[in-house]
């Protein structure tokens, strides 16, 4: 589950004709800013909820070109069209890499998308997602039960509807993987209070000996990954290894990045035959992810790369 940088991002649908297009027939859009002057129109053919939970904004709608979207408070969160892009990223290279994948902890996630993935492993005997927003869950198991895919009944999956940095003080368990998929820390993100170094010393404290710790880490765009940037410089402090990987995800009109950190291993340079070995005994087949789109996902452009290296700001 992830959010945009656009900060006052626009949540709200309206009305325009379509040149061609009779005046009976009209469109309803959502418009989504990824800056205060850079918007991305998707046409909504249909609605399924609008309102707000305890915490965010919600809607679910369909789209012509994505199908079904989830959006939280004016951002894209995922789309049924090109999800598995997203969610295949973010979980298969930890897995792949982690020396015990039996107990895997997911942070957000409430589509339930990411559980599924990591359920997707035979190897995966436990699997605890943690959301706060119990609607959000919920809306997902009601209108968008492809993104779980079952998950939610599966007997190894272990959800838990609630703080997920008040779970980890609580929980003394240690995990092979820990996956975060929260999202930004704006200031009106109810994550906000998961980005600091305290919190990521309490997520190391819950990761196996050798474990990986992936997160969703904002776009990787020119223009605004800075704070992809100030997250790689604030793990690079409590990990031997913090590696950068993105990919573009048409949905949300942008490059998203992630980080993969482990003491043990970097997953950048995992080998093919690993990835190989592990993709074979998945259940079902990737739509994404194998040893050849990992190559491409950590091989990052030069803008990049000297952004990653200059001095800049940190989490405190």
């Amino acid at each position: 589950m992830q959010k945009n940088l656009a900060g006052s991002a626009g949540f709200f649908f309206s009305f325009r004709q379509e040149r061609g297009m009779p005046k009976t027939e009209r469109w309803q859009w959502y418009v989504e800013e990824s800056a205060p002057s850079e918007q991305h129109h998707h046409a909504i053919d249909r609605v399924f909820f609008e309102g707000r939970s305890d915490f965010q904004q919600v809607a679910v709608v369909s789209t012509p070109v994505f199908g079904k979207m989830l959006i939280l408070d004016g951002d894209t969160q995922s789309a049924e069209g090109d999800e598995k892009i997203y969610h295949e990223t973010l979980v298969h290279p930890a897995l792949a890499a982690a020396a015990d994948r039996s107990d895997v902890l997911v942070l957000g996630g409430g589509e339930g998308a990411t559980l599924r993935e990591a359920l997707r492993s035979p190897d995966v005997r436990r699997c605890t997602m943690v959301d706060i927003d119990g609607l959000v869950v919920d809306l997902a198991k009601r209108f968008l039960p492809e993104w779980s895919d079952g998950a939610f009944e599966d007997r190894r999956a272990r959800v838990i509807v609630g703080d997920a940095l008040q779970f980890m003080r609580d929980d003394r368990d240690r995990y092979g993987v820990i996956v975060s998929d929260l999202t930004e820390p704006l200031e009106d993100s109810p994550s906000n209070a998961l980005f600091n170094e305290d919190v990521f010393r309490l997520i190391k404290s819950r990761l196996a000996e050798g474990g990986v710790y992936v997160l969703q880490a904002s776009t990787a765009s020119f223009h605004n990954a800075s704070l992809h940037c100030k997250m790689a410089r604030t793990l690079r402090r409590h990990y031997a290894h913090v590696a950068s990987f993105f990919t573009h995800v048409p949905a949300f009109d942008t490059d998203w990045a992630f980080l993969a950190c482990s003491d043990r291993i970097d997953v950048a340079a995992l080998d093919a035959s690993v990835i190989d070995a592990y993709c074979s005994g998945l259940r079902g087949e990737n739509f994404f992810y194998d040893a050849v789109t990992h190559r491409r996902l950590f091989s990052l452009p030069l803008y990049l790369r000297r952004a990653l290296a200059a001095e800049g700001e940190s989490f405190r």
